[in-house]
């Protein structure tokens, strides 16, 4: 599964990071560009559907600090540390032949300049080092004002900054100044912690799940048509359940009954789910045998519980005469039949997705499908993380658009966990 990274960046930095994302084919990268690190306080909103936030500089990080921390985003980084000041001293001394001395530095962090400066035996004397990393705003007139006095007593030659917007600043006022250079080992690393955050976001639920399946009626079949023609449909049934099984990773048993018993995990789980309007399962078994069929998922966090669950939801198909299937799930709650379609006005539902939970068209229209997909039965976070193929976090920031909107409400509960708090389950509000 690709992982959706939202890039904050000047459109020169996003066009080097994208150099260095070639071998990453699991990265999908929604850029953001700003002129200003100010911008980025009204670009993070826009980000909600990726998984998670990386920030190339440090100064628009420290715009959004607090609402990330506040809303608990997934937010990584680009280091400014040892190895960024030691490359831009490299690049200082080689490519623009500058002596490392008479400067001033602005950082997030002083110390990594005094290491730097201690490991290369470099004077520490007449190099001025401001650090903003500990404000809770940066001001960037302030930072100017450091070097520029520094500059007209005489006591620094050039400017080396961790900021854009002061490196321009200092230019006009004709004061030698460069910016630092991220070095590749960081936005490697900055890679690597954003693959790292989206795969423990993503960790998948742990619930089993039960099927069992078997000819409706089955013994006015037998006394109809005769025991030949039923271990002839029997050999049918279990050879599409054995196509199933392979497709959804999961194990076709025979039991005492008559019936055939499926057990899995996620496979199944993730069919039975994008199948809820139009169930396959049932028209395939129908075409080949003829004759109507119930079918019981059952969800538990044991076997056992599955199980029990699956034979409840046996017993709600013996209220239809046609073929059905049903699901009950870890609270007991019925959900079906699956294959019908339940109907739901998709124009009021764009309306409100657009007016009250402020989504945008690509959105909107992909949540309709979402809805329609499911048959408009409850649906968890999980269940959108699934579906827009992000983690968890990211989708629950989209509920909570939704809610706030009152597009959607809470209808109940799961607990897809041994341990650990229930999921919300949400329904459409109309």
């Amino acid at each position: 599964m690709k992982i959706k990274v939202a890039i904050f960046g000047r459109s020169e930095l996003i066009d080097y990071f994208d150099e260095f994302l070639k071998s990453h084919d699991d990265v999908e990268v929604v850029p953001f560009i700003y002129t200003k690190a100010s911008d980025t306080v009204e670009l993070i909103d826009k980000a909600f559907m990726c998984d998670v936030y990386l920030f190339l500089e440090e100064l628009p990080y420290l715009y959004v600090q607090q609402k990330i921390k506040k809303k608990r985003l997934p937010a990584v980084q680009v280091a400014f540390d040892e190895y960024m000041i030691l490359t831009s001293f490299y690049h200082l001394k080689n490519k623009h032949q500058v002596k490392l001395r008479r400067l001033a530095i602005d950082v997030p962090k002083e110390e990594h300049v005094c290491e730097v400066l201690s490991e290369l035996a470099i004077n520490h004397d007449d190099i001025y080092t401001l650090s903003y990393g500990n404000d809770k705003e940066v001001n960037i007139s302030n930072v100017v004002d450091f070097h520029k006095q520094l500059f007209a007593e005489g006591k620094i030659d050039y400017v080396l900054t961790s900021l854009k917007e002061v490196e321009s600043r200092l230019q006009d006022a004709d004061i030698p100044s460069y910016l630092m250079v991220i070095p590749k080992i960081n936005i490697d690393h900055a890679i690597a912690q954003c693959k790292s955050i989206a795969r423990l976001n993503t960790s998948q639920s742990a619930q089993i799940v039960a099927g069992y399946v078997r000819i409706k009626d089955i013994d006015k079949v037998r006394e109809e048509k005769g025991v030949e023609f039923l271990q002839e449909l029997q050999q049918k049934l279990y050879e599409i359940l054995l196509k199933f099984g392979h497709k959804t990773y999961a194990s076709v048993l025979t039991n005492s009954e008559n019936q055939y018993v499926i057990f899995g995990t996620r496979g199944v789980l993730d069919h039975i789910t994008n199948h809820y309007r139009d169930f396959p399962l049932i028209k395939e078994i129908e075409k080949a045998l003829a004759t109507p069929i119930e079918i019981g998922f059952g969800l538990g966090l044991t076997a056992k519980q599955a199980e029990d669950h699956a034979r409840l939801a046996m017993d709600a198909c013996l209220h239809n005469q046609n073929s059905s299937c049903y699901i009950v799930n870890d609270r007991q709650e019925t959900i079906g039949p699956l294959g019908v379609k339940k109907h739901f006005d998709t124009s009021r539902l764009y309306q409100a997705l657009i007016h009250k939970a402020k989504l945008n068209n690509e959105l909107s229209y992909n949540f309709i499908d979402f809805v329609q997909l499911r048959n408009n039965e409850p649906f968890s976070s999980n269940d959108i993380a699934n579906y827009y193929r992000v983690t968890k976090r990211s989708a629950e920031r989209t509920v909570n658009k939704l809610l706030v909107g009152e597009v959607i409400k809470v209808v109940g509960e799961e607990k897809p966990y041994q341990k650990g708090r229930p999921r919300k389950l949400f329904q459409i509000n109309m």
